[in-house]
């Protein structure tokens, strides 16, 4: 038994040896050095046990960042599954689907009358958001179809017999009428040859005189060619879509043997003879202060530094006055951008284009050009949303408002405003619609994801929405760029039958060569007549206004 020291009174202690004393001071050392060896042991378990509820706790926040990380993963993962969904539904619906562009919504009426219609009246343009009415079809008259009273016509009489023509009652019959039809017919295809006798004429008096007459300069010259056969190719290829091995073929069916190297040479030069009139082309494109502009891919097989399954491509621009409108295309190894500032590098005006950076570079190295951006292309995004969409949503909201756009100008295209009518009437009918798309993309701007069909369509809109709202600044302007995309038709189908260039030549030719007859067709000039006869002359002209009056908008047929 120990006692505390405190306990102990001054006579006690007088009482007790001093080794007692000693001793009973060094057990209470010893409990109180215990008793902090047993205070510093539980400090140190309850240190141990904070750093294991921080290592813990740590822990956790680690698991929580990585079930956020995996969240992240999925969402991002869903994502990716929904944007590869779409790409399977959207080329399966390209591949097996119709490919028309036109937009039909939920309204069976408008189901059932899937054609362009013109809205008789303001109100149909005015109807309400939520439901666009189509306007009463027009049914067109039944029956077969007048023959052109141009055509040349053969007559071919059909009469009775002598003896039909007397009547039972023994007396002649009167003729009282006829009754006519008529049928086509058509002479194939039918190749002869010009034999050129050019005179000699010599002086028998003096016998020193000789002069003989000169035949016309030709196309080609040395060559067996003669301008209806160089015209039938160029038609036969760059505006039916025949390719030169199919020609070879049925020339020789209809006794001629041309090979169809001497055919692609052919090409060639009459694209060469015919360049004065594609600079021209080009000259009434840039010096009016409205153009367009375009791109598709060419292959060309024998391209120096390229290989043979490499792209190359044909850009069209188009552009000039009112009835003096041109077509041109130009073959280029690249899309590169220094294609369009080049090209427009001293036009001043508006260029009708799509969203490729090529057109907003070209913009930001010349301030002069303003782009005209296009609502159909834009449109187009919203259309592949909605097509791998199973029931009508937003992309189906943007589509009938971009309809009702395109209502307006149907209307105006109908009753032939001119460009101040024109741009009178979109600023009191446009503004109202526009506004509702542009308060829409503001709203699914941040709440849909753009990796998806519709947030790609909705961010694409909201990047070219600046461009969108030119075509309001003058009544000359369109509202999209179809008429560049209807110029590349000709040649994406043509494209489909001959496949490919064969060389960069070959490339150059059929731009050129592609420049003139489509700008024939928007003249209503038969390019084949043209080209016939344009053939026939181009090789005297030496003056540019001798070049000028071959053009196309200038042609008459037998009267260049």
């Amino acid at each position: 038994m120990w006692y505390n020291v405190s306990m102990l009174d001054t006579n006690d202690l007088q009482l007790k040896n001093r080794d007692e004393l000693i001793r009973l001071v060094t057990l209470s050392q010893e409990k109180l050095t215990q008793k902090e060896s047993e205070i510093t042991t539980h400090k140190n378990t309850i240190t141990t046990h904070k750093n294991t509820i921080t290592t813990h706790k740590n822990t956790i926040t680690t698991h929580k960042n990585t079930i956020t990380t995996h969240k992240g993963k999925i969402t991002s993962l869903e994502t990716l599954v929904n944007v590869l969904t779409d790409q399977v539904k959207l080329l399966k619906h390209s591949k097996f689907g119709k490919s028309s562009e036109k937009y039909i919504d939920d309204n069976p009426q408008g189901r059932l009358f899937d054609e362009a219609v013109v809205p008789p009246t303001q109100e149909a343009i005015e109807a309400d958001e939520e439901e666009i009415t189509i306007p009463e079809h027009q049914r067109k008259k039944r029956g077969k179809k007048s023959l052109d009273k141009n055509l040349p016509r053969e007559i071919v009489v059909h009469d009775l017999s002598d003896a039909d023509k007397i009547c039972g009652c023994g007396k002649t019959l009167t003729c009282i009428g006829d009754d006519t039809t008529e049928q086509l017919d058509i002479i194939p295809a039918k190749i002869y040859v010009i034999r050129h006798v050019c005179k000699k004429y010599a002086c028998n008096h003096c016998k020193n005189t000789i002069k003989t007459a000169k035949k016309p300069k030709q196309p080609i010259p040395k060559s067996i060619a003669a301008p209806g056969l160089l015209a039938h190719v160029l038609t036969s290829k760059f505006q039916f879509h025949l390719p030169l091995y199919r020609q070879e073929k049925m020339i020789q069916a209809i006794g001629a043997d041309i090979p169809r190297n001497t055919l692609s040479l052919w090409v060639i030069k009459s694209s060469k003879l015919l360049q004065p009139l594609v600079n021209l082309l080009q000259d009434e494109i840039l010096e009016y202060d409205i153009a367009y502009a375009d791109e598709s891919t060419l292959q060309v097989l024998k391209e120096p530094d390229k290989t043979a399954q490499s792209k190359s491509y044909l850009w069209v621009f188009g552009g000039g006055p009112p009835g003096r409108f041109c077509y041109l295309y130009q073959y280029h190894s690249s899309r590169k951008h220094q294609i369009a500032k080049d090209f427009f590098h001293d036009f001043k005006g508006y260029l009708h284009c799509d969203g490729y950076y090529a057109y907003d570079n070209l913009a930001k190295d010349n301030p002069d050009v303003k782009q005209a951006g296009c609502w159909y292309h834009m449109r187009r995004k919203f259309m592949d949303a909605s097509k791998v969409s199973k029931k009508a949503g937003m992309a189906d909201w943007f589509l009938k408002q971009v309809q009702r756009l395109a209502k307006i100008e149907k209307y105006i295209k109908h009753h032939k405003f001119t460009p101040d009518q024109t741009k009178a009437y979109r600023d009191e009918h446009a503004p109202a619609i526009i506004e509702k798309i542009k308060a829409k993309l503001d709203e699914l701007q941040d709440q849909t994801p753009e990796q998806g069909l519709l947030g790609k369509a909705i961010h694409y809109a909201l990047r070219q929405w600046p461009k969108l709202q030119t075509y309001f600044e003058d009544g000359r302007l369109d509202i999209s760029n179809n008429r560049m995309e209807r110029s590349i038709k000709p040649f994406a189908v043509g494209r489909k039958n001959w496949l490919f260039a064969n060389s960069v030549d070959g490339a150059h030719a059929a731009a050129n060569i592609f420049s003139l007859i489509e700008t024939c067709k928007a003249h209503n000039v038969n390019p084949y007549d043209w080209l016939r006869e344009t053939l026939a002359k181009i090789p005297a002209c030496e003056t540019l206004e001798q070049f000028e009056t071959l053009m196309p908008f200038h042609f008459k047929k037998g009267n260049i």
